[in-house]
């Protein structure tokens, strides 16, 4: 029966996103809130079986062709947890759509086509089979479909800067691509099978050579130096598609990729461990100097993200080398930014729908003007900017013990940690003061003549909020 959920979860959405092609144009909205909450609703089931059954992990063959499986189906811990994460965050943004598409939007008005509200389901269907994928074939094809769906969305508006940032980013994520072809390819030559279960059997420069190449494919989707172009761009979609593709879930494909392939290798290379934290710490210091030149809510909220994904990929390359904790802690991370970001993005488009502007020169005062946003706004900022009780506060703590625990082994990544607390301090500063600037003091034009945002964006934002504040233990709880 948890099979028969997991497959639920994958299998409604692109139900959902046939109907939408022959449905009127009024019904779309509804079909795709439905069933986003409907692929969810089978996760959670999936949760709970998974939990009474005392967590044992399950796996189960899909496709099987001349007896070599090509996409076959997990169930465990991660992709358990992880499947969790992004299905709520996406039924919750799939429902703050049918406000925000809406010819209301002061900055964007538009009727939301059906154009939309398909590849935002295809999208959540093809994020549900890659966390519950279980070969890297079936990595491979979902990688690739959330690409073209992020292409589709990217140029929704049909403009310029629009269609040209679509474009690098299918040209970009599937270049980065080439990493899981690779993989792939030496996974099978090695054992016969493409099960990401099987890269424990391999042992030397092959097993190397997997997982760095899953590492590279990571970099793509996760926008990390030097494949971080196409991300900035992104941002010419809808923000809800921002909020969930570009912050809240595909963005978070390369992490876990990474993940899950550390799980199923046991023993990790050193040499992956030391690629993946000089990355990180890199692509960490490089996207927070880019905070500082950002106007636009927006842009600010791109390098954010990017920086936060490094934090991931640095606690995930700790764990590899000696500290444990770095998993949990990275994997934490992960559950609990694309809660915050996804929030954070959503108050970006709020701001548009309601003041006609994101640039934040032009929004002060919001607290008191527009207390629902203005709520979803504190909360977002203060998680971003690691302040406890807010989740991020728990998830990067964990992170950087991580690194104290792998730089008993090796010494030289203590130099790493203090490079990522510093960037912590920034980060808390940074936003910190523009949750001053932007909350508090007189309204500015822009938002003293705001309007309501509508209910169903504003129960999304609600529920976020509180999520924001409330789960920061429970992905550490579930992982330990």
């Amino acid at each position: 029966m948890m099979t028969d959920f997991l497959l639920a979860a994958v299998v409604i959405p692109f139900l959902g996103a046939a109907l939408t092609l022959v449905a009127p144009m009024r019904w779309t909205r509804y079909i795709c809130v439905s069933s986003a909450f409907l692929s969810f609703a089978a996760v959670v089931a999936l949760l709970v079986l998974y939990w009474t059954a005392g967590r044992q992990g399950f796996t189960a063959p899909v496709w099987t062709v001349a007896g070599v499986t090509i996409w076959g189906v997990t169930g465990d811990d991660l992709s358990v947890l992880v499947a969790f994460a992004v299905g709520m965050v996406g039924a919750l943004i799939c429902l703050y759509s049918v406000g925000y598409m809406t010819p209301e939007n002061k900055e964007h008005p538009d009727v939301g086509r059906p154009r939309y509200f398909f590849f935002m389901q295809v999208f959540v269907g093809a994020m549900a089979g890659l966390v519950f994928s279980s070969t890297i074939t079936g990595e491979l094809f979902f990688y690739e479909l959330t690409g073209l769906c992020s292409w589709g969305l990217i140029g929704y508006y049909e403009k310029e800067k629009g269609l040209a940032g679509a474009l690098t980013e299918l040209i970009l994520t599937h270049l980065s691509s080439l990493g899981l072809y690779f993989g792939a390819a030496v996974l099978f030559v090695e054992t016969g099978s493409f099960s990401l279960a099987a890269i424990s059997d391999v042992e030397g420069w092959p097993k190397a050579a997997i997982l760095l190449g899953i590492l590279i494919a990571g970099w793509g989707k996760s926008a990390q130096f030097p494949f971080y172009t196409w991300l900035p761009k992104a941002m010419e979609a809808p923000t809800p598609v921002s909020a969930y593709l570009h912050a809240g879930s595909m963005v978070n494909i390369g992490v876990y990729i990474f993940a899950r392939g550390i799980v199923s290798a046991g023993t990790v290379p050193e040499i992956v461990g030391v690629v993946g934290a000089l990355a990180a710490i890199f692509t960490l210091v490089f996207a927070f100097a880019l905070y500082f030149p950002q106007k636009d809510i927006k842009g600010l909220l791109v390098y954010s993200t990017i920086a936060q994904l490094s934090y991931i990929f640095l606690g995930l390359s700790f764990a590899a080398l000696g500290g444990p904790l770095g998993y949990d802690g990275g994997v934490a991370h992960l559950f609990n930014h694309a809660i915050s970001k996804s929030l954070f993005f959503l108050i970006a488009g709020s701001f548009s729908y309601s003041a006609g502007t994101r640039m934040m020169p032009r929004l002060t005062g919001v607290i008191t003007r527009m207390p629902v946003v203005g709520f979803g706004f504190a909360v977002a900022a203060l998680a971003i900017a690691g302040v406890p009780p807010m989740n991020l506060f728990f998830s990067k703590f964990a992170i950087f013990l991580g690194g104290f625990e792998a730089s008993k082994a090796h010494p030289w990544l203590l130099v790493l940690v203090l490079i990522a607390i510093a960037e912590a301090v920034g980060t808390f500063a940074w936003f910190t003061w523009q949750f001053g600037t932007i909350g508090f003091g007189s309204p500015s034009e822009a938002v003293a003549e705001s309007k309501p945002v509508a209910p169903s964006m504003s129960t999304a934002i609600v529920a976020l909020s509180v999520l924001a504040l409330v789960t920061g233990f429970v992905p550490l709880m579930w992982l330990s």
